[in-house]
């Protein structure tokens, strides 16, 4: 806590002296700039979704089951969380840009791979692929848009960071559902456009004014990625949230096609990918509306609307009915933003800059590897007992967890009800006030 209440301090006594980007003593970039390092984030995870629309295609030409797409699917989480173990730690010590340039040429070759795939290797291997550019870029990425935000903007960052991540996510389905439905050689031309927005995405890279960290972290290179001590809380908070969050937009992602074309008997690809968009447009409207809001505020909220968003796909599952669905997927999008944004927020707001890439990686272990069991498990469970059956027993599961991660958030705010009244990010400051304060009145002279 020392370094960040040493960052207010300057911050708020010397003008643009607190406004530097990380590692150099230049001033903050301007706020187009802030945007444009969110870019790469949103390039890489449009092609991380690229593909949900397509498997039914690939399905019928290759020809596999509801338990091997989740498994195709699991292997981007694999790729995922293998990149994160590194990738953090990495980018930590060396930079950012080291970090995010091979992730971009990773993500250049699984479009080319998922551009001529032709069987379930290939379709795995390009999920692979780019499970592990998506690591790289929701650690490295999100803390590079941290650092050309400067230290006074870190909750202009989180926000968009974390808005970047969710409408890259749902803009992949729904070009590739248009692009598919409307221009020949459907499985090709989305990869090809894909192509073209990474470059443009490396180009941001290349010209992101980011420099090495001076004092970069010590230890292993490979580690399970952590927090610093002292930051615990806020991870286990967010994680506790943005886990069922992220579960049930992968579970909506992996089956909603299934369940949309049993509902309503049609195979449209446009329609699986306007569902997909509209669930992480909703993901990401929610949190520029509650970002002046506090942060276990957000927390809390979230924790609600995934739990709601559960009830809701059971309903709709047993009921056949598409407007309870798309509901489903509206609050499960919701649940995610504000999931994600509240914990990245309270790591951006405490974590030290040297470290931020690796909390980063910690946050997003802790999120996807629920999100990674639990889709593949009810993929496999709808294939043995049926669809309605697997969805309702996944209903129920992540519906008890989203209430559990709520109380986690509500148990910690007892546990701290001195600050209960101020927003996460001022309390560092005002720590700093009452030391200041303490420290003259110690030294005053006696009366």
């Amino acid at each position: 806590m020392s370094e960040t209440r040493t960052t207010s301090v300057h911050a708020v006594g010397g003008g643009r002296q607190g406004d530097t980007v990380q590692g150099g003593g230049r001033a903050a970039a301007p706020l187009w700039w802030v945007w444009l390092a969110a870019w790469p984030v949103t390039a890489v995870f449009i092609l991380s979704n690229a593909a949900t629309p397509l498997y039914v295609l690939w399905q019928r030409d290759i020809g596999f089951s509801k338990g091997t797409l989740t498994v195709v699917f699991a292997f981007y989480i694999v790729g995922l969380l293998g990149s994160l173990l590194v990738s953090g730690v990495v980018s930590d010590r060396i930079g950012r840009k080291p970090v995010l340039l091979p992730a971009m040429a990773l993500a250049l070759v699984a479009c080319l791979i998922f551009a001529t795939a032709a069987s379930v290797a290939a379709l795995t291997v390009a999920r692979l692929f780019t499970g592990i550019a998506v690591g790289a870029v929701v650690s490295a990425g999100m803390a590079a848009v941290t650092d050309v935000a400067g230290p006074e903007r870190k909750r202009i960052a989180a926000l968009f960071a974390s808005c970047a991540m969710v409408f890259g996510a749902g803009l992949g389905p729904f070009l590739a559902g248009v692009l598919s439905e409307t221009l020949p050689a459907p499985t090709v031309t989305v990869f090809v456009v894909e192509a073209a927005l990474l470059v443009t995405a490396v180009l941001a890279v290349l010209r992101m004014p980011v420099r090495r960290p001076a004092t970069p972290v010590k230890g292993a290179w490979v580690r399970v990625p952590a927090v610093p001590r002292g930051n615990g809380r806020q991870l286990i908070q967010g994680v506790a949230v943005f886990a069922p969050g992220i579960t049930a937009t992968s579970f909506v992602l992996s089956l909603g096609p299934s369940l949309l074309s049993g509902l309503l008997g049609t195979t449209s690809r446009i329609i699986a990918g306007v569902m997909a968009f509209a669930m992480f447009l909703a993901a990401t409207g929610v949190q520029f509306a509650v970002q002046h809001l506090r942060r276990r505020i957000i927390l809390t909220t979230g924790a609600i609307s995934t739990t709601v968003s559960m009830i809701m796909l059971i309903i709709a599952v047993h009921a056949s009915s598409v407007p309870v669905l798309v509901t489903s997927a509206l609050l499960a999008g919701a649940g995610q933003g504000m999931g994600q944004l509240g914990g990245l927020s309270l790591l951006n707001s405490s974590v030290p800059p040297q470290r931020l890439a690796e909390a980063n990686a910690a946050f997003n272990v802790g999120g996807y590897v629920l999100a990674g069991a639990l889709p593949v498990s009810a993929g496999y469970l709808s294939d043995a007992v049926g669809l309605t059956g697997g969805a309702t027993v996944f209903g129920v599961v992540l519906m008890s967890l989203a209430v559990i991660g709520g109380l986690v958030v509500l148990a910690a705010r007892r546990q701290s009800p001195e600050h209960a009244g101020f927003p996460d990010g001022e309390r560092v400051q005002l720590l700093s006030r009452r030391d200041v304060r303490g420290r003259a009145e110690r030294s005053a002279p006696p009366a």
